[in-house]
């Protein structure tokens, strides 16, 4: 077991490693040496740079320190811990690497620089890290409100570059703004996931019906929940069964037609799902040796 634990924990160092080496990429390869501005605590480092002779590493640890203490206090001390020394590593990849500006396009540093430093993010914060103490406030606020942390990082940036508008420059100030609708775009796909998936809740007096045409035609894995009574356009409904399902948002319209082909009236609740683990999601399910959906089948023939 500890083993296992420990083979984990570097896995998961490794990958904010990786998180770091991109971010730090995008930032020297595409967003500093063309004088765009980057988001966040490095953003204000930036800015600050623009005004006074000190290196851009040591502004970036020294503005980062007000949000880390914010996190000691509102989120897990491993992930203050964990982000202190990703802060310090992203610093140290700024101030030694070393790379070619690699375009002067200012749309491809946008599009590029955003989906690097974006990927570095959403790869720490998957794995208990940040790499811009601003994002600690993306983590706190998710956690009090449900707002995404992209969205969270983006506002915070857009009144960042509202400032550097008036300070440096309104072009560089709408260009960065692209860059980190990218950025937050690609921070949030690699959080909560590549896959789409959707949950469905349907409501029949078909249930049964409902049941093995899902399971025969998409493959995937039911919840089933008794329903004691309901009140609906159509009266009183006692002692039925609730259908809970997760779908990929592909087979969702296909979901539709299983269930409108066996019952018009069926009542049906569509809801994102961010992220799943287990069950029945790839059509792997095997009918043929699956006793609890032939008794169901079983059944179902012997009422009719």
């Amino acid at each position: 077991m500890n083993f296992k634990n420990n083979l984990e924990a570097f896995f998961e160092n490794f990958q904010v490693f990786i998180g770091i080496l991109l971010a730090s990429i995008g930032l020297k390869a595409f967003l500093l040496p063309n004088g765009f501005l980057d988001g966040g605590v490095t953003g204000i480092a930036l800015l600050v740079k623009t005004q006074v002779d000190i290196n851009i590493s040591y502004l970036l640890v020294l503005f980062s320190i007000p949000f880390l203490v914010l996190g000691f206090f509102t989120v897990s001390k491993r992930i203050v811990v964990k982000s202190i020394i990703s802060i310090l590593g992203l610093a140290i990849f700024i101030h030694f690497e070393n790379f070619q500006t690699i375009t002067d396009d200012k749309l491809l540093i946008s599009i590029f620089g955003g989906l690097l430093v974006g990927a570095g993010i959403g790869i720490a914060i998957r794995n208990g890290s940040v790499l811009d103490g601003s994002e600690i406030l993306g983590i706190y606020l998710n956690d009090k409100f449900g707002i995404s942390i992209g969205k969270i990082v983006l506002v915070f940036n857009v009144i960042l570059f509202s400032i550097t508008a008036f300070v440096i420059s309104t072009e560089i100030a709408l260009y960065s703004i692209l860059t980190y609708i990218i950025a937050a775009k690609v921070t949030d796909t690699v959080i909560e996931g590549f896959e789409d998936f959707i949950g469905v809740t349907i409501v029949s007096k078909k249930h049964d019906l409902i049941k093995i045409a899902i399971i025969e035609e998409l493959g995937v894995g039911l919840t089933v929940y008794k329903g004691s009574s309901g009140f609906g356009s159509n009266g009183t409904a006692e002692d039925f069964d609730i259908i809970h399902s997760v779908v990929n948002r592909i087979d969702i319209k296909k979901m539709y037609r299983i269930i409108q082909k066996i019952d018009v009236e069926a009542f049906i609740i569509e809801f994102d799902v961010n992220n799943v683990k287990g069950g029945v999601l790839r059509h792997y399910l095997n009918k043929k040796k699956n006793t609890k959906f032939l008794n169901l089948q079983n059944s179902v023939a012997n009422k009719e």
